[in-house]
Order: structure tokens, then sequence, then C-alpha cells
């Protein structure tokens, strides 16, 4: 009997072990959990892919980061990447995809107001939540978007100041033609009435354009004091080219949407008195940065060129981070209310989320370029720089108007 009974105990001993064993291999092991699934959408095709592809293999670097480091809660992360097409109507089809099919927590990603706004109708629709990296026009804010760009009363408008007290008053504008560049020279308007400077000409041309023969003409007979530039994509490549040959390249330009990844097109003779206005520059002089490009470089390979809107991506993925574990959760909801007012000492410097309207309070800087690709840093603020959406030189109905025709005249396609 005694025996009988010792076999039972031990038998009862291994049940337990074993119970023990099942439920830690099926539940407690971090190996069997189930990962949280994220999503990047941004265009690997199209018109855009060129310039969105670095934002997407940043995003999947973060990723493998922070799976290094055992995930969150125990659980990886697995990134689904989407293509957009640099189309909105697709953009918002994979984004409901995602959301729906995939069962993503988050989308990081899309590269124009366009793409923004179209994803906005279904995050909003799902209560899920986007990060988006660009700089842009601005008059817009949701609770279901994080800003992680840089706004115009924090671009235009610094570097607006800065150029009037350093070129002079005579401000010659030229952009493509599409909504940023419309919206960011009617603040410029504003300001330079209100700091009294002189608009000598306003131009745009289509996007992907070349034929600056008519401008160039326009500006060696105006010679303003600097051309404020927010031209888009490669065809600052020609336009700095026609610049150069026409001998007008001691006229500084300031640019709104030249990052070192533009830059690389321009040839380096052609780099003379070029500016650009962003928050993160790759020459930045830190320990932080300099930890932070040799992180991308080992990663991506050693001719990474990183730029302001890759730099945002990063932190984009990392307040997320921070903020799934602030919440404890991964509940879109709960991660946005966990991401207002945090901080973050990132590449640029330490940033902050405005709990107002989700974008970012960052510094801004001005850089001269530099004939290796690069800019030399020569002008930051003192100080962190409050994003506000809604510039206050028109009302809020002003600016709604404004947008609203801009949009018409997409929807007839007179803007490309």
């Amino acid at each position: 009997m005694r025996d009988t009974f010792k076999i039972k105990i031990f038998i009862g001993i291994l049940a337990v072990i074993l119970v023990t064993s099942l439920v830690y291999m099926s539940v407690l092991n971090p190996k069997n959990k189930p990962p949280i699934r994220v999503g990047i959408l941004h265009s690997l095709s199209g018109s855009l892919a060129e310039n969105e592809k670095p934002l997407v293999d940043i995003l999947l670097m973060s990723v493998h980061e922070v799976n290094t480091r055992g995930g969150i809660f125990g659980r990886k992360i697995e990134a689904i990447v989407a293509d957009s097409r640099s189309d909105p109507a697709h953009a918002a089809q994979e984004a409901e995809r995602l959301i729906r099919d995939e069962k993503v927590n988050v989308i990081f990603g899309c590269g124009t107001s366009l793409c923004r706004k179209a994803i906005k109708t279904v995050v909003e629709k799902y209560e899920s939540l986007l990060f988006y990296p660009l700089h842009y026009e601005g008059l817009e804010q949701s609770k279901n978007i994080i800003y992680t760009g840089i706004t115009p009363n924090q671009q235009i408008v610094s570097g607006l100041i800065w150029s009037l007290n350093n070129f002079g008053p005579r401000l010659h504008l030229i952009g493509s033609d599409d909504t940023f560049p419309y919206i960011s020279n009617y603040i410029i308007r504003d300001v330079a009435n209100i700091k009294k400077a002189t608009l000598v000409a306003e131009r745009y041309l289509p996007l992907r354009s070349d034929n600056f023969d008519t401008i160039i003409a326009e500006i060696a007979q105006l010679q303003p004091d600097v051309l404020m530039n927010s031209i888009r994509g490669q065809s600052n490549k020609s336009f700095f080219s026609k610049r150069y040959h026409a001998g007008l390249d001691h006229i500084p330009v300031l640019s709104f949407s030249i990052t070192e990844t533009e830059l690389a097109l321009i040839p380096p003779g052609h780099r003379k008195n070029i500016y650009a206005v962003w928050s993160y520059f790759q020459s930045i002089n830190t320990p932080t940065n300099h930890i932070f490009v040799a992180k991308v470089k080992k990663h991506l390979g050693h001719e990474t060129v990183i730029s302001d809107p890759m730099e945002a991506s990063y932190i984009g993925f990392q307040l997320w981070i921070q903020a799934v574990e602030s919440a404890e959760s991964t509940n879109a909801a709960m991660v946005s209310r966990a991401a207002r007012e945090m901080t973050l000492n990132a590449p640029e410097g330490i940033i902050s989320v405005d709990g107002r309207n989700l974008h970012l309070s960052k510094k801004i800087r001005v850089g001269r370029a530099r004939t290796d690709g690069q800019f030399d840093i020569i002008w930051e603020s003192q100080k962190n720089i409050r994003p506000i959406p809604y510039p206050s030189y028109r009302g809020r109905n002003q600016w709604t108007k404004i947008l609203k025709e801009l949009s018409d005249k997409e929807a007839a396609h007179e803007i490309q």
C-alpha cells in the first residue's frame, strides 16, 4: 500500500510538471506568443517609389532592432509591407486591407498629402493609428494621426525670417504645381507683408517638369535677393543645372523640399548657394546622431544618405514603441493618448508630442549645401518650435476655404 501511495504521488508530481511545461510552452514562453503586426504603407512602385523606399528601409531596420532586443512584452513585431503605388485611391484600399484583413495595430507611411488624406479617412473609420513622417502644408489634425514631420510655421516661417535677415527683402517664389508649394507661398506672402518684403515673382511648373527656360530668363532680369524654392523631386536637377549655366548661382536659393536625397541628384559644381530648412541633417554633430548614423549605415549600407523624412520615420516608430510600453497595450486609442506630451531623445535632439494636435515640437535648422552632398548647419533655433497646423495669419475658416479651392483644382486635374 505504501509503495502504491508513493507511486501515485510520483505520478501526480510528474503530471504537475508536465502541465506546467505545457502551459509555459503554449502561453508563457515568448517564442510562442503571437507577433504584434504593424503596417508599412509606402510607394514601392509609381512616381515616388525612389523617394519612399528609404523610409521603408529604415522602418524595417527599426523592427529588426526591437526584435533583436526581444520585442515588446516578449512578443516579436511582424511588419506587413504594402505598396501605395503613389496613388491615393490604392493607398486607401491597402490601408483598409492592412487594418481589416492583416489585423495590423498601426500604419507607418505614405509620402504625399493626397495619400495621407485618403488614408486618414480609413484610420478614422476603423479607429486605427497612422504615423506620418513628411513635412507638409499643415491645415489638418486628427486624433488618429501622429505627424512626425515639420509644419509650415516651423519650416517656412523660420526659414523665411532667417532669409530676410541674411539675404534681403526681394523674393522670387518658384515651386511645383502642387498643394504644398501653394500653401507655403500663401504663408510666405502673409509674412512678407508683415515684414515689408517684396515678392518680385511667383511661378509654378508641373511636377517632373524640366522646362525652366522662361523662369531662368525672368530671374536673370529681376535679380532677386533670394529664390524661395519648393520644387519637388527630380525637377531640381534640371532647375539647378540651368541656373548654373545661366551664371545665376550667385543668387541664393532657400529650398523647402531638398534633402540630402535630392541634393545627390544635383552635380557638385551646381550646388553653390543652395540652402535648405529642416529639423534634421545627417551632419548634426552630437553623440546621439553619430550613433544613429553609424547604426543606419551598418544596417543599410555605408553609402546610405539619411534625410529628414527618414529620421522622422525612425522617430515615429520609436514613439510608437514608447507609447505602447507606457499604455501596456497596442490599442490605437490608448497608444494615441499615451503619446500625448511624450518626449524622445531623437537623433535631431529632444522632441515632444504636442498633446493639442499630435504634431511634434522640434528645433529647426538651416543648412548650406556642400559639394560632398551633405549640409553645413549654419543656423538653428535656440529652442524647440511649437507646431501650429493652422497658421495664425489667417483664420481657420479662411485656410479651410483655400484648401478646398486647391482640392477642387486637384479634382479637375489643374494641379498635377
